[in-house]
């Protein structure tokens, strides 16, 4: 059995799913009694928490989404008075409203403990120092490893994100073992090093924990490559807690072992509701189990995924995420993830994993450019102009919609310093 962090990680599926049960009971109970909308959005459903006797019933109750965090805006979905309330987080809000998210003691000690979990599992330890670029403030990112890593006893550089140039001199000057990054920003940073003359293989680097954005099977081996690292990726979400809800498992690297105790998973059909079994592909639908400030009931995460049997640990694993059911482009009556496209770029040996999809509609129809650029071996206009048709060749052979697409030299296209922005709807 692999080491763990915490006993209940050790817990057989009975057992997990009796304390599933008796917390799923208990969390209801409280927000039926002090959640005023989603008591109302029971009553409309004409459930009540009394209705819940095993945990198939859970399918019983309506799905919270963002749109009810933005209703209740700023604090109306709160399940404790505002005074109980020692941290607030937001998301970035980029339409209408953001999503506020709030935080007794309680629930950050909570948080801390599954961020210290996660950190273990991928293969942290005691006195590791971790150089963190997440970003600090209403984003959850850079807090939630922040505390984390220090509840495990690392030795955190609190960097945060931005300053390229200062975070390549830190790395080098104190030798940290891991880092805490998005995936697209450890590719900026093997250019930083490359730009410093330092190989980015030859640094200390050898864990990286990669979460807010998706990361292609492609990308991990190609970072991997390029960084001599271990890429283990982190899950979560600011509505449910923050990173912090899944995370791999060093031992078997094979996908994000959820931990039930605090969060139970379904997984159901994005256009029906209905819930999937296990192994069927489908959208990732999260409850709360232990949280006091914002409990979510059935929260509908967008994400596309499958739940599978567990391997390091008996809990159960999230698979490869597929996309999100809301981040998914229609070009012409045609389903389109970003990450299809990802994946034929990373295929390629001549192209690099920075690029841009701008979809438009400047008459009746969807017109899709992509622009990505180039390696610099081997960069001239000729190669560049014989690397742009192969690819638009193979996303109409193996996605189905006709792109423009445009190579452009290295270093055309801008750095992201967190969640990097592939695509621009101007629909």
């Amino acid at each position: 059995m692999s080491q763990v962090f915490d006993a209940i990680e050790r817990s057989s599926r009975s057992e997990l799913a009796a304390l599933q049960l008796q917390r799923l009971k208990s969390t209801l109970d409280r927000v039926w009694h002090n959640v005023a909308p989603l008591r109302s959005k029971f009553e409309r459903a004409g459930v009540r928490p009394e209705d819940l006797a095993s945990l198939a019933d859970l399918a019983k109750f309506p799905f919270t989404t963002k749109a009810d965090l933005r209703d209740a805006y700023p604090f109306g979905l709160f399940a404790v008075p505002r005074e109980k309330i020692v941290r607030l987080h937001a998301s970035s809000g980029t339409t209408g409203k953001p999503t506020v998210v709030g935080y007794t003691q309680a629930d950050v000690a909570l948080w801390a403990g599954v961020m210290a979990r996660s950190i273990f599992a991928a293969g942290g330890r005691p006195g590791d120092l971790l150089h963190n670029t997440y970003g600090y403030g209403l984003f959850t990112g850079g807090l939630g490893f922040h505390y984390g890593a220090e509840r495990l006893g690392c030795t955190v550089i609190p960097m945060s994100g931005g300053q390229t140039e200062k975070q390549v001199q830190l790395i080098a000057d104190f030798g940290p073992k891991i880092i805490a990054c998005t995936p697209s920003y450890l590719l900026t940073l093997a250019d930083g090093f490359a730009e410093q003359g330092i190989d980015p293989a030859s640094t200390s680097l050898r864990l990286a924990l990669a979460g807010g954005e998706p990361c292609t099977r492609e990308m991990r081996a190609a970072i991997e490559a390029r960084m001599s690292l271990h890429v283990m990726e982190c899950y979560g979400l600011s509505e449910i807690i923050g990173p912090g809800v899944a995370m791999e498992c060093f031992e078997t690297k094979d996908g994000l072992t959820i931990w039930e105790d605090h969060f139970y998973p379904e997984i159901v059909d994005p256009s029906t509701g209905e819930v999937l079994p296990d192994g069927a592909f489908g959208e990732l639908v999260l409850t709360t189990l232990t949280k006091e400030a914002l409990p979510m009931i059935r929260y509908r995460t967008r994400d596309l995924t499958r739940l599978l049997p567990g391997t390091a640990r008996p809990m159960r694993r999230l698979d490869k995420f597929a996309g999100r059911s809301d981040d998914m482009l229609i070009i012409r009556g045609v389903n389109v993830f970003p990450s299809q496209i990802e994946e034929l770029i990373l295929k390629s040996s001549v192209l690099a994993p920075h690029y841009v999809i701008e979809v438009t509609r400047p008459q009746h129809m969807d017109e899709v450019e992509l622009r990505v650029e180039m390696l610099p071996e081997g960069d001239n206009e000729s190669a560049r102009s014989q690397a742009a048709a192969e690819l638009q060749h193979h996303i109409k052979s193996y996605i189905g919609i006709t792109a423009r697409v445009r190579v452009v030299p290295t270093a055309s296209i801008e750095r992201s310093v967190g969640k990097a922005r592939r695509v621009v709807d101007r629909r």
